[in-house]
């Protein structure tokens, strides 16, 4: 599938689930989203300053109207595309919300930790930072995982999520 093809199947499935989507599809789209950001963050920096510093207290304003917009218009069909395309390696579609599942699964447990005073002083101490490093050891290998079956190839013939996109005729 090329890349008008692809971007054109995404959009057109902006909040389809069901399905597969070929490694091609998926990758097309996600350079094209990848692409149009950059171009959207050049806009931004160009009518709206790019949020320069001005030296004063507090965080520097960083207005970016444009981009904010695009991550809105397109954080659906970015995730329904991972979605079918964790379908197409035969997994569940929720295995792409792995690194965010993780993210939630920490705070629980620093508040949890927190808040029964389980939490020593020195956070790297005790049962507290046996979890703390077993968490920080999930949280940066979760992303490669998710992108690890990613770029894996399709599952070959049907599967329950569907025919295989690349043996199906448009």
């Amino acid at each position: 599938m090329g890349p008008k093809q692809s971007i054109a199947t995404c959009l057109r499935k902006y909040v389809t689930f069901s399905g597969r989507a070929s490694r091609s599809e998926f990758w097309w789209f996600m350079g094209a989203l990848w692409a149009g950001s950059v171009v959207v963050a050049a806009l931004d920096a160009a009518l709206f300053g790019g949020g320069v510093d001005q030296g004063g207290p507090g965080p520097s304003p960083s207005p970016e109207p444009l981009s904010a917009l695009f991550g809105l218009a397109t954080i659906l069909p970015s995730l329904s595309a991972g979605w079918r395309r964790m379908h197409d390696t035969g997994r569940m579609g929720l295995y792409v919300l792995y690194p965010v599942t993780i993210m939630i699964g920490i705070a629980f447990f620093a508040g949890l930790f927190e808040s029964t005073g389980l939490m020593a002083q020195d956070p790297m101490t005790g049962l507290s930072g046996v979890v703390f490093i077993a968490a920080a050891v999930l949280f940066l290998l979760s992303p490669l995982i998710v992108l690890w079956w990613l770029i894996r190839p399709s599952q070959p013939g049907a599967n329950a999520y569907g025919p295989n996109p690349h043996e199906v005729m448009p």
